[in-house]
């Protein structure tokens, strides 16, 4: 992993607020020239530091107004197990994380849908593909913070 000094968290933290500044901007803000900035970010991009670079859209804006975590408990801790509910899971695309967690519960998916009777389309559909002991939801009534942004 790249050691990240102060300018590259500088440069991180500005292009998590908004990565479509031109270079020349962005290399005013941060202090480097327009090529010294551009071989930077190549080179975090290179590293793995920054994974992609994206278009954050408004969930209610697309319809998708109900954002739904769904606990799981499983008898089945084997590999062939995992294997089926992770490829279950990336294949749907209203599951935006699924977690494997410690402590009593064994997975947290995170989903986010119209309403209760589309949750309900997926929870049907994630159950015909993988065997679970117990699955339970919440559904989030007031966003607090929400944000993509790491703290560096």
């Amino acid at each position: 992993m790249k050691t990240l000094d102060e300018i590259d968290r500088r440069i991180l933290t500005a292009l998590q607020r908004d990565a479509t500044p031109a270079l020349d901007r962005l290399g005013e803000v941060i202090g480097l020239s327009r090529n010294a900035l551009w071989r930077r970010i190549k080179a975090l991009e290179d590293a793995g530091v920054i994974r992609a670079r994206v278009a954050l859209v408004d969930p209610s804006a697309v319809g998708l107004n109900l954002t739904v975590f769904i606990m799981v408990r499983t008898s089945a801790h084997d590999a062939r197990w995992l294997d089926r509910f992770a490829k279950a899971t990336r294949a749907m695309p209203e599951i935006l994380g699924a977690y494997r967690m410690t402590g009593e519960l064994d997975y947290l998916i995170r989903a986010r849908v119209r309403d209760v009777p589309d949750y309900d389309r997926l929870y049907q559909r994630l159950i015909q593909k993988v065997d679970m002991s117990d699955v339970s939801a919440s559904f989030v009534m007031e966003e607090l913070k929400e944000t993509t942004a790491l703290p560096l």
